[in-house]
């Protein structure tokens, strides 16, 4: 009855092309985040707790949505956040996400790889591995409050 209380790991998905530097470092960042001491600086720390999903293709169209309202500034085209500078994004350049997907899913060379979502906290980074830290970063504070908040907490019940 009560497993619904339980708290659960965040959700962390990455859309990876295995021939992208930069997806292949965001690969490694995020695996070694899970399974060895984060931030790597700090031998002593934990790693951090969350489900990694690593998925090898493009997101769908609805997905595609959904990571752009997680995007720091909703300004841009989606043509702008999502699409490399490879000759073939030419063919979706100002169009929806609805062509952007059917692109991708064609040529995955015209997607800024990797695209990593939080999916809890509502945050995206595409393109960018430095995106990728900052996720790791926000997941690390949030794990740093929860000590802090558990040392402070009363123990028993009338306390």
């Amino acid at each position: 009855m009560f497993n619904s209380f339980k708290r659960k790991p965040p959700q962390i998905s990455i859309f990876h092309h295995p021939s992208s530097p930069p997806s292949a470092k965001a690969v490694d960042l995020l695996t070694r985040a899970k399974t060895s001491p984060y931030p790597p600086t700090q031998p002593t720390a934990s790693p951090l707790e969350y489900e990694l999903d690593i998925v090898e293709g493009p997101p769908t169209a609805d997905q595609l949505r959904t990571i752009l309202s997680y995007m720091p500034s909703k300004a841009t085209s989606p043509s702008m956040a999502l699409l490399s500078a490879h000759p073939s994004a030419s063919e979706a350049s100002g169009k929806g996400v609805k062509e952007i997907a059917e692109l991708v899913s064609r040529n995955p060379k015209a997607l800024k790889w990797p695209v990593v979502v939080d999916w809890d906290d509502g945050k995206a980074a595409v393109g960018s591995v430095d995106g990728v830290k900052e996720i790791l970063e926000a997941l690390r504070r949030k794990r740093d409050e929860g000590e802090k908040e558990e040392d402070t907490k009363p123990k028993g019940w009338f306390t």
